[in-house]
């Protein structure tokens, strides 16, 4: 029970605590300087500033008992008037005797404080009539009354004598300085922190298929390190994708050299059943050849633009008409997307021919979701094994037991559609459609 007790209370600090790095940096930062600011206030109010008010109220609560002792003790002759004349001039109280007078009937008029508590403590051990005093009314002084058989004893007693003036010095000290350092620590640590995000946002684009060709190394040496490596890795992936485009369009150049003297050598000889199963075979490894080049190509070479998905899906859908397919659309309105529109567009097509070959039937949806663009397209086929749905997104791969294999393709559409929807920070996964009853493919992109 305990140990689920620590894990709750673990999981609530995690939660409150801030996600990001500088607001992690600063905690860092300001939890010493809070830390040790409690501890000196802590210091400070409990033992110097408790003990100073303690000593001033117990002189002016030993002041006034005097006054109280002599005023009642006063030889004969002696005026009122000439006794307060020298406790303003030797102790600086002001008195006034208030002759058949009371004590106010409300209670103490303190606010509720540690100097008004300890003069109220000093007051008590000191005096032994009724006494009442007002620390509110007044700015500067301390209205104290003490109940005597004549009448009652008036003292105004300044309010410095009573409580001392540095705890409002202190406390400006230290606000002042923790945000002089707060602003210091702010403004380093954003600059501190300011290249781990440019790193951060270029990694990201770099993963969505954008470029940053601005990006260099910056901040501290650990921080540089990173951006160097990054700067290698991403021209080491790019010099890769170029490499692999570069030799299969070589092969593709090589292999369509001989494609079309077998076209051209082909068109000469007599019509035959031969010849057309012949030509239909020259057809399908032209398809072929262009699969592999598109495959290898990813449409790396594109810029990314602001696409209007649903302009896109409405020609995606225009084009699948003339070949006889029955799709509805269904779109969010406003829904953009900073992509490479070629490429999505080639993605979804994939998609849509892959529905339209196994289905009659094919519906498409696109909305968003919190931070993401999700489009589906749905038919109503007989649809993949759970088990093969992984499977069916490998390059040159075909199920043979839910799939024709006399259909054309060389297994390259899925594959190409995942691979430029990850090439976009995005993926692409396989499900049984609930409305339709056939596979379900849902594509997500970032916003």
């Amino acid at each position: 029970m305990a140990r689920l007790i620590q894990k709750l209370a673990g999981f609530q600090v995690k939660a409150l605590l801030p996600k990001r790095l500088f607001g992690r940096s600063l905690i860092i930062v300001i939890a010493p300087i809070v830390l040790m600011q409690a501890v000196i206030a802590y210091i400070f109010f409990e033992r110097h500033w408790d003990r100073v008010n303690r000593r001033l109220a117990r002189a002016v609560a030993s002041e006034i008992s005097l006054l109280v002792e002599t005023w009642q003790t006063l030889p004969a002759g002696v005026q009122f008037d000439t006794v307060a004349d020298r406790a303003a001039r030797t102790i600086n109280l002001e008195l006034a005797f208030l002759s058949d007078d009371k004590l106010p009937a409300e209670g103490l008029k303190t606010p509720f404080s540690v100097p008004a508590a300890t003069l109220e403590r000093e007051l008590a051990l000191r005096i032994a009539q009724p006494f009442w005093f007002d620390a509110i009314t007044y700015e500067d002084y301390v209205d104290i009354r003490v109940q005597l058989p004549e009448g009652v004893l008036r003292v105004l007693a300044p309010r410095s004598r009573i409580t001392s003036e540095t705890a409002h010095i202190f406390i400006l000290w230290m606000i002042g300085s923790s945000l002089v350092l707060l602003a210091i620590a702010t403004i380093f640590l954003r600059n501190q922190v300011r290249p781990i995000a440019a790193l951060a946002e270029a990694a990201e684009g770099f993963g969505k298929g954008r470029q940053f060709p601005n990006f260099k190394p910056a901040g501290a040496e650990e921080v540089r390190r990173a951006s160097s490596a990054f700067i290698e890795m991403r021209d080491r992936i790019q010099r890769q994708i170029q490499q692999r485009t570069a030799m299969l369009a070589g092969v593709s150049h090589d292999l369509r050299t001989p494609i079309t003297r077998m076209k051209l050598q082909l068109a000469m000889l007599p019509d035959s059943e031969e010849k057309e199963d012949f030509a239909a075979d020259l057809t399908e490894m032209e398809r072929m050849l262009e699969g592999y080049l598109a495959f290898a190509r990813g449409q790396q070479a594109e810029s990314v633009t602001n696409v209007d998905i649903a302009q896109l899906l409405d020609e995606i859908k225009t084009e699948a008409l003339r070949h006889g397919a029955k799709i509805d659309i269904s779109v969010t309105d406003g829904l953009h997307l900073q992509v490479r529109r070629v490429a999505l567009k080639r993605c979804i097509v994939n998609l849509v021919e892959n529905a339209c070959s196994f289905g009659r039937n094919v519906r498409i949806r696109a909305e968003r979701r919190d931070a993401l663009v999700e489009v589906t397209v749905e038919d109503d086929g007989p649809g993949l094994a759970e088990a093969d749905y992984d499977a069916a997104f490998r390059p040159f791969h075909r199920l043979d037991e839910s799939r024709n294999q006399d259909r054309p393709g060389v297994g390259l559409g899925l594959a190409i559609a995942r691979d430029v929807a990850r090439s976009h920070g995005g993926d692409i996964v396989l499900g049984r459609s609930a409305a339709l009853g056939g596979l379900r493919a849902r594509l997500w992109l970032p916003v």
